[in-house]
């Protein structure tokens, strides 16, 4: 096994545990909604916009990107390095080393993940959202409003990340919060909308003002690649 596909599959990724149901069959129509994942190359994936005119600026969306998520992926390789060496080598790891490494290999994991769902899901023009994802959101919450008022109010009180997600066992909708990257998922749930709610995706153009962020967000969810990302989980 090589280096990139074992930085993937010794992350716990194709068995669920970093929010991922599973990767989309490579000769299906539909591109997987984790294609070209850091967890995957190793290196960040590149911005679809680096800029979401009114919304965030290039000086908020730069310093995420690189700080926040290039920083994660950076200390996942790292821990896997580590075990990895481990693996191959026998190379002993200290038990109080052992223990953060496998919270790096969880919390920086998800959260990887997460920025790349957050900044995919991003559009620059706003757009209503396709059939079939409307027909589901409408079918949990009863209408596109009554979603995102229930959507708001759970990113408006995470310290963290708010998603809309599906999972795979009932086919249900739910909106979640993660206040750690760690923690607050259901387990095999596929994020389909993703807010980081953490102060450093807004501060620079926000201050302090995380609900006019939160309600900004509405008007640039890519509800086509929400739309893709749905149709990937339940398809089976």
């Amino acid at each position: 096994m090589n280096r990139r596909n074992f930085l993937f599959a010794s992350s716990g990724a194709a068995a669920g545990s970093l929010l991922v149901p599973g990767l989309a069959d490579a000769a299906d129509a539909d591109k997987s909604p984790y294609a070209g994942s850091g967890l995957v190359t190793g290196t960040p994936k590149p911005l679809r916009h680096k800029e979401v005119p009114g919304f965030l600026s290039a000086a908020q969306i730069a310093p995420h990107h690189t700080a926040h998520y290039g920083g994660a992926l950076k200390a996942f390789a790292g821990a896997e390095a580590k075990f990895e060496e481990s693996f191959t080598k026998g190379t002993a790891i200290d038990p109080a080393a052992f223990e953060r490494l496998k919270q790096i290999q969880s919390s920086r994991g998800n959260s990887v993940i997460l920025h790349e769902l957050y900044f995919d899901g991003l559009a620059v023009k706003p757009a209503d959202p396709a059939d079939g994802i409307r027909a589901a959101v409408e079918k949990r919450f009863g209408s596109v409003d009554k979603w995102w008022a229930d959507f708001a109010a759970s990113a408006k009180a995470a310290a963290g990340w708010a998603m809309l997600v599906v999972h795979p066992v009932n086919g249900r909708l739910y909106n979640v919060v993660s206040d750690e990257h760690a923690q607050g998922p259901l387990w095999l749930t596929a994020p389909l909308v993703v807010i980081d709610t953490y102060e450093h995706a807004f501060y620079i153009d926000y201050q302090n003002k995380k609900a006019e962020y939160v309600e900004a967000f509405r008007k640039v969810i890519d509800w086509a690649e929400a739309d893709r990302r749905h149709r990937a989980a339940v398809k089976g």
